[in-house]
């Protein structure tokens, strides 16, 4: 129940708080009534029902408090000992108001001593618990820490009842007639109900886990939007082998002119619109996605369906082309329509990139096209050349990775480096990132040239270890389309393992618009990299759309200024209170800070003397270098 508050559920982490607190409550509660039953007397005993009842109230909210001292991001010993005294007080009161529901024909005498004595062990114990709980929390997925921590609590809370127990003594007349030791019929009503209650409550947990996976899985494979299979069920579907396949993609252009001109809202409604419509084309035998905000795939695997499917595209474009009405107005959307047919097994790995190469390609006139890629007309332009070459540099080294130390401003400790991708084209010569990056992203091969830098920087490392030089970290880029894909984590998990790493040594830097394309796809993605235990970065802050809703939602924990906000330091006014701001607002979100970019020594006095723990990565220490540089760097820079 704990981890559930940590994870991105459909359910906010106050249900799972309250829920967690029932459950524990109960158990606690649970215990203490077991263990009365087992405490057999000579005599009749009874329980007041409504005292029994509200019994469970202490034990419930000081399960609450618990989960919510350990939930929170800041804790200390006061705040244990504070919280010690409360749980320790709350289950005592639980004790010894579910002592006062017995109704027996005597009376019970409680030493003064041992009844304090028994509240005060409950606060140590409770103290104690808490501390280990809360220490252990983030090594939990260790099973036998688990055990063991479930083991200490449960040995914790049912010693202070039976410490508590030693306070009572029961009295009854001289000439009371003693009855044979029985359990009694309340208190097998008692454990009757006690069962069916521990079953009802199990049960509900049961459910709403069940409930949260569900909407988790309609999170990650579904588009909120137009309810669609999203790109990641996308890819997925995509892998699975088969004899044939059809793909067609519909490209919607310019949307950004009527989001522009009618609003946001409005230009949702048009996407509704035509997924409604495509939705309704679709043959039978069709699946329909909405792979990115503009463009919806349809994929067939059935071969005698295609003459359906080459149909009901035709039809599509006949619709679109014709003005839609949306809220009594009128727009036209300007499509285009790709579609690339696989006829044996080893063409289906190429169909996806057969398609975007005619969506690409320059001469395209969204008028409602159907087009089929051809080779002869979709290929060698200078985009298709890099796309092209791009395998052959990874595999000769023409592609090559620098890197740019990231150093801590007050202290001048290297904290780690960024892995930076170059390219020496062996026609173009030296090719800037700006130019090549952008093409291999709009052509999906960022995705294979990222695998390619996450083994390279993992080889660097582990060669840096070898030689006994200290990076402790190395940041990788990460695109937005690959941040939601679970190839990423399959590719982590084996280059650490590869090369004898551990996933701190990693950081991954995500850039804004990766979480804005898909919120909630992004931050499972980014939550369950957190828990392998990479480090994650916000990158580019500021330059996207800085979003402090999704800020906060995002589980990262690092925060990157972009080098346009650090440039305009300390002149500008305005740049050095947004500058401010920002550290501010990262501070307060316990994150690490890296300023982008900084060149001058005046930025860096003012950025050390803005922020407590500065991690500056600029020229103003070192420009981007290849290892032996770095190296060499390293030892001038620490003397």
């Amino acid at each position: 129940m704990n981890k559930k508050v940590y994870k991105n559920n459909f359910f906010h982490r106050i249900i799972w708080f309250f829920h967690a607190s029932i459950i524990m409550g109960t158990g606690i509660w649970v215990m203490h009534f077991i263990g009365m039953s087992a405490y057999l007397l000579p005599i009749t005993m009874e329980y007041n029902w409504i005292l029994t009842i509200l019994s469970m109230i202490p034990a419930m909210f000081v399960s609450f408090f618990a989960f919510y001292i350990v939930s929170l991001p800041k804790r200390t010993i006061p705040l244990y000992l504070i919280a010690g005294i409360i749980m320790g007080t709350g289950i005592s009161a639980m004790h010894y108001i579910g002592m006062s529901a017995i109704l027996i024909e005597g009376y019970m005498i409680y030493d003064q001593w041992v009844f304090t004595a028994s509240i005060v062990t409950a606060g140590i114990i409770s103290f104690i618990s808490l501390y280990v709980f809360s220490t252990l929390q983030k090594h939990l997925e260790n099973r036998f820490i688990h055990v063991i921590t479930a083991l200490t609590l449960g040995l914790a809370v049912s010693s202070m009842h039976y410490i508590e127990m030693t306070a009572v003594t029961f009295y009854v007349a001289p000439d009371f007639p003693f009855e044979a030791v029985t359990s009694g019929s309340t208190k097998t009503l008692l454990i009757f109900s006690l069962t069916i209650g521990i079953t009802i409550l199990l049960a509900l947990l049961l459910f709403s886990s069940l409930i949260d996976r569900y909407i988790k899985y309609q999170t990650n494979y579904y588009d909120s939007l137009t309810g669609l299979p999203n790109r990641r069920l996308f890819e997925k579907d995509l892998e699975n082998p088969t004899p044939r396949r059809i793909l067609a993609i519909w490209h919607l252009h310019n949307l950004e002119k009527i989001n522009r001109e009618y609003g946001y809202r409005f230009g949702d409604r048009v996407i509704q619109k035509i997924a409604v419509i495509l939705l309704s084309l679709k043959p039978a035998s069709a699946q329909l996605y909405r792979v990115e905000g503009h463009r919806f795939a349809f994929l067939i695997d059935e071969a005698d369906h295609d003459r359906l499917l080459h149909q009901s595209l035709k039809e599509a474009s006949s619709i679109l082309r014709r003005s839609l009405t949306i809220e009594s107005k009128k727009v036209t959307v300007p499509a285009v329509c790709a579609w690339q047919e696989a006829k044996n097994p080893n063409d289906i790995t190429n169909i996806f990139a057969d398609v975007l190469a005619v969506l690409n390609d320059p001469s395209l006139q969204y008028k409602h096209e159907v087009i089929r890629y051809d080779a002869m007309v979709h290929t060698y332009t200078f985009e298709q050349e890099i796309i092209d070459d791009v395998s052959h540099a990874m595999e000769n080294d023409e592609l090559y990775l620098v890197y740019q130390p990231k150093v801590h401003g007050k202290t001048l400790e290297i904290i780690g480096v960024e892995a930076l991708l170059r390219w020496q084209h062996p026609t173009y010569g030296f090719l800037s990132p700006g130019v090549f990056i952008p093409i291999l992203e709009r052509n999906d091969k960022m995705l294979e040239v990222t695998d390619w830098i996450i083994q390279k920087a993992c080889v660097q490392f582990n060669t840096w270890v070898k030689e006994g030089y200290e990076v402790n970290k190395i940041a990788i880029n990460i695109p937005g389309t690959y941040v939601t894909s679970p190839r990423l984590l399959k590719v982590l998990r084996r280059a650490v393992k590869q090369y004898d790493l551990k996933p701190e040594n990693l950081e991954l830097e995500i850039t804004e618009t990766s979480f804005v394309q898909a919120i909630n796809e992004a931050i499972e993605a980014v939550s369950i990299l957190q828990q392998e235990g990479f480090s994650v970065a916000l990158d580019d802050f500021g330059t996207g759309v800085s979003s402090l809703s999704y800020l906060k939602r995002i589980p990262i924990s690092t925060l990157k200024i972009d080098k346009s906000f650090v440039d305009g330091v300390p002149t500008s006014e305005t740049d050095s209170s947004i500058i401010q701001a920002i550290i501010a607002l990262a501070t307060s979100l316990n994150l690490a800070i890296v300023f982008e970019g900084v060149e001058t020594d005046e930025q860096v006095s003012f950025l050390t003397k803005a922020c407590e723990e500065p991690i500056i990565q600029g020229f103003c220490f070192a420009k981007p270098m290849i290892p032996t540089e770095l190296k060499k760097w390293s030892e001038t820079f620490q003397v």
